[in-house]
């Protein structure tokens, strides 16, 4: 996969100061004064052809952001343009003609697949809710989608208990790309998938990338994933963005603590090149009930007094590495 330059792509995607909050319910009087604050305030960019990996623990609030960018989710507060385009609140019609843009690659093929349809009609059924063809040049379209992902023809009459998992994953991928969407949202596409299985399944959305300049956000936990995948990569923790910056800086010089952390964890099979891991203690803070100040600061092994008291905003510390810390400000430590 080439390197996008960053320079020459114009943007998709813009997601400006994005939150969504779930009220608990079972407060008095059927009341609710507390939230689940599963996206708190995140802004970022993808550029047209470009892969941007979202990368956190469980619970982060990944593919919350995916679903509210899809609107499958409605989101508390923000913006979210596509092609320039206001879609935060469009509904009906309108909403409609969006989502022909946005499609998603589930991680659960099997959960979204129909058991009761044929291959061939899961694949045509966007393509007939959006289009008006012939069953004869419909048919030729799905066969043609089925050749692109690495199915034989026969797949057509098939049904989705038929096939392995990562045959269900070719299945998913050419049903988001029946209708040539500008944006896929990959949602931990490969996770449930043998680990002999994830690198085919990686490789042909990498080549279906550069065929088509399709435009991913590629969600996932597997660090060594996100790297093979994304172009820039977004690191969040407990519904923010801590650190955003091109992939290759990301792995070679982590500036977020909790970034280092996570990279000390990835298995080196090398001994000479193993580094000291850094144990994050504790557990993750309740997404409805957040640490004051730095999300992160109750677990992170560089806190300060002031990471307690007030958030950090995500800053350019580098060109194009994004940091949301303490430790960098006014000239900190870098």
């Amino acid at each position: 996969m080439n390197i996008v330059d960053s320079r020459k792509q114009d943007i998709l995607l813009d997601v400006r100061n994005l939150k969504n909050y779930y009220p608990i319910k079972g407060q008095l009087f059927g009341q609710s004064s507390r939230s689940i604050k599963a996206v708190d305030d995140i802004s970022f960019t993808i550029r047209r052809g470009e892969t941007l990996g979202l990368v956190g623990e469980s619970g982060c609030g990944k593919s919350t952001t995916g679903k509210s960018i899809l609107r499958l989710n409605q989101p508390t507060a923000g913006k979210i343009f596509l092609d320039g385009k206001d879609i935060t609140h469009l509904t009906g019609y309108e909403l409609r003609r969006v989502r022909k843009d946005l499609q998603m690659v589930f991680q659960d093929p099997f959960a979204t697949l129909n058991p009761k349809h044929m291959v061939g009609d899961i694949i045509a059924e966007p393509i007939r809710n959006y289009e008006t063809k012939n069953k004869q040049k419909l048919k030729k379209q799905v066969l043609q989608l089925l050749e692109r992902v690495g199915l034989p023809k026969d797949a057509y009459y098939k049904y989705a208990h038929e096939f392995s998992g990562g045959q269900r994953q070719r299945i998913g991928i050419a049903r988001a790309l029946a209708l040539k969407p500008k944006l896929i949202v990959a949602d931990e596409p490969v996770s449930a998938l043998d680990v002999s299985v994830q690198s085919q399944i990686l490789n042909l959305l990498k080549l279906l990338q550069e065929e088509d300049q399709l435009t991913y956000l590629f969600i996932a936990h597997d660090l060594s994933v996100v790297k093979h995948m994304s172009h820039r990569i977004g690191v969040m923790y407990l519904g923010n963005i801590v650190e955003m910056a091109d992939s290759a800086s990301v792995y070679s010089n982590p500036l977020h603590p909790y970034t280092q952390a996570l990279l000390s964890a990835i298995p080196e099979p090398d001994p000479r090149k193993r580094k000291d891991r850094i144990e994050i203690k504790g557990d993750i803070p309740s997404p409805s009930n957040p640490p004051p100040g730095c999300p992160f600061h109750p677990r992170c092994h560089h806190a300060m007094f002031q990471c307690s008291l007030t958030k950090p905003k995500l800053q350019a510390i580098k060109p194009g590495q994004l940091v949301a810390c303490h430790l960098y400000d006014n000239g900190g430590r870098g």
